[in-house]
C-alpha cells in the first residue's frame, strides 16, 4: 500500500490553515481512490492511504500543482483491517512515509518516496522529479490545454472550448509537454507500484 505524509510549506510564515481545507474536500480524496483519510497528525500536517500506486501518484501530483506541500510517498505494507482513521492505523509505509516527507523538504519539488529498497525508491524519486520539472515549466496556457486534454477532449475540441486555433493548441501541447506526460505516467505508476513488495 502507499500512504502519503504531506506536510505544509513554511506554515510558519502563513496564516491559512491549508489542512483544513484538504479535510473539507475528505469525500473528494475518497472518490478519488484514497482508502484512508485525509486526516490531521499535526498541525500542518495530514496523510492520506492508498491501496494502488496510480491513485497515490495522482493525488502526489494534485497536491503539488494546487498547494504549498512537502509530499512524501511511503510504500510498503499496512496492517490490516484498516482502522477509521490514519492516526490509528499502523504499518512499515508509515514509516516510510515519514521518512519520505522529511526528505521531500529538502528535495528541488518537495516530493520523495521511500520504500524497503531505498535505491529502487530513490530511482523513482528521481523520475518523478522530472515530471515535476517538466510541469513547472508549464505556463497557464499549456495548463488550460492539459487540463482539457486530461477530461478527454481532443485538441479540435480543446481549441473550440478555448477560442483558438487547433494550431494554437498543438503548438500549446507541444510545449507544455503533454504528450511526454501522458506516456510517462503509466512507466511511473509501474515503477512506484514495483516498491509494494509483500513482506
Amino acid at each position: 500500500m502507499f500512504v502519503l505524509t504531506v506536510d505544509q510549506i513554511d506554515s510558519r510564515g502563513s496564516e491559512e490553515d491549508a489542512v483544513a481545507g484538504v479535510l473539507l474536500e475528505r469525500d473528494a480524496w475518497r472518490r478519488d481512490g484514497a482508502v484512508l483519510g485525509p486526516d490531521r497528525t499535526a498541525g500542518d500536517e495530514f496523510q492520506l492511504v492508498y491501496a494502488d500506486a496510480g491513485g497515490a501518484l495522482a493525488a502526489a501530483l494534485r497536491l503539488r500543482r494546487h498547494g504549498a506541500w512537502s509530499v512524501g510517498i511511503g510504500a510498503g505494507e499496512v496492517r490490516q483491517p484498516l482502522p477509521g482513521t490514519t492516526g490509528a492505523a499502523r504499518g512499515e509505509a508509515f514509516l516510510a512515509a515519514r521518512t519520505a516527507v522529511d526528505a521531500a523538504k529538502r528535495a528541488q519539488h518537495h516530493l520523495a518516496v521511500s520504500a524497503p529498497d531505498g535505491a529502487a525508491a530513490a530511482g523513482v524519486s528521481a523520475l518523478i522529479g522530472l515530471l515535476l520539472e517538466l510541469r513547472s515549466r508549464r505556463s497557464p496556457e499549456g495548463w488550460e490545454v492539459a487540463d482539457l486534454l486530461d477530461e478527454g477532449l481532443s485538441q479540435a475540441a480543446a481549441a473550440e472550448r478555448l477560442g483558438v486555433t487547433p494550431q494554437a493548441v498543438s503548438l500549446r501541447a507541444r510545449a507544455a509537454g503533454t504528450r511526454l506526460e501522458h506516456d510517462a505516467i503509466p512507466a511511473l505508476v509501474r515503477a512506484l507500484a514495483s516498491l509494494d513488495v509483500a513482506p
